[in-house]
């Protein structure tokens, strides 16, 4: 069967996507990924009915990683719909495939191909991701090409996170402070745009989209989840810290790292937040 072949500009090459993920892809970064999941679910699939995704629509899920956001969309599109999402990662495919299966979703697939590969035999009517773009060398030219695969009316709607909210709702807590500024360097040392969630505006337009419809959402919580969640990211990204020499000095002993964040946010008495999302969504002609 013949299909559109949507190919990233030059300057896009598979080995930059591959190196410019700071996050690597072990066994505990795919756990991690999937408790992160469970508190974005409620965020992401408003986000994706803001959007306009609804029954019978085909989409377009770009990074899947565990499947989370393919499986959100699911829900969405329900039997009369499909969900074909694309990941790089083959053990993670295999991952998102099963999990997939497991939880009854029969209108899903799951291919493992580069951003750069993806072929298309009929059009989408829509295409989407999570904190995926601020890990791509030119998003712009990633966002021009899924348009491609677009029905004419389809939506491109994409989540990225905005770190400064973050650290400013931290402050009041120096330990967690301290991992998400450690965390926020070792991204941005690494290529990752922890800025990218409001210049997704500018960044839709030089992709030739419209102007996007633009949310800033903030998941807050006071239970283990909400407290861990910092730490937890962290850990995955130590390897990247020590390689680019970023100071662990105000973190103290990382074998008792988890237990004191808990106990700071316990102590307080209150709510804490995980990564604030920003939701950027536009139609094409």
């Amino acid at each position: 069967m013949g299909g559109t072949r949507v190919t990233i500009p030059h300057n896009v090459t598979k080995s930059d996507l591959q190196s410019s993920y700071a996050l690597g892809y072990t066994d505990s970064e795919h756990q991690r990924l999937i408790r992160q999941a469970a508190m974005l679910a409620p965020l992401t699939e408003s986000f994706f009915r803001d959007s306009g995704i609804g029954p019978g629509h085909r989409i377009l899920d770009l990074g899947s990683g565990m499947g989370d956001v393919a499986m959100v969309a699911a829900r969405l599109v329900g039997s009369s719909g499909e969900v074909v999402g694309i990941e790089r990662d083959p053990n993670s495919t295999a991952v998102a495939a099963a999990r997939a299966a497991e939880a009854g979703f029969h209108n899903v697939s799951f291919t493992q191909t580069d951003a750069s590969q993806i072929t298309c035999h009929k059009p989408f009517d829509a295409a989407v991701g999570r904190f995926i773009l601020q890990f791509l060398p030119d998003p712009a030219a990633v966002l021009r090409s899924l348009a491609k695969l677009l029905r004419p009316g389809g939506v491109v709607a994409f989540l990225e996170p905005q770190w400064s909210p973050y650290l400013d709702l931290l402050r009041p807590f120096p330990l967690s402070f301290a991992c998400a500024s450690v965390a926020c360097e070792a991204f941005h040392r690494s290529g990752v745009r922890t800025d990218l969630g409001l210049d997704l505006h500018g960044t839709f337009q030089r992709a030739g989209l419209p102007a996007p419809t633009m949310q800033l959402r903030m998941a807050l919580g006071a239970d283990r989840n909400f407290a861990a969640y910092i730490g937890d990211l962290l850990y995955s990204l130590l390897p990247k810290a020590r390689e680019h020499g970023i100071s662990l000095e105000k973190l103290g002993g990382l074998d008792t790292l988890s237990t004191r964040i808990l106990a700071e946010v316990a102590a307080a008495n209150t709510v804490v937040p995980i990564i604030a999302l920003v939701g950027a969504c536009s139609r094409i002609a």
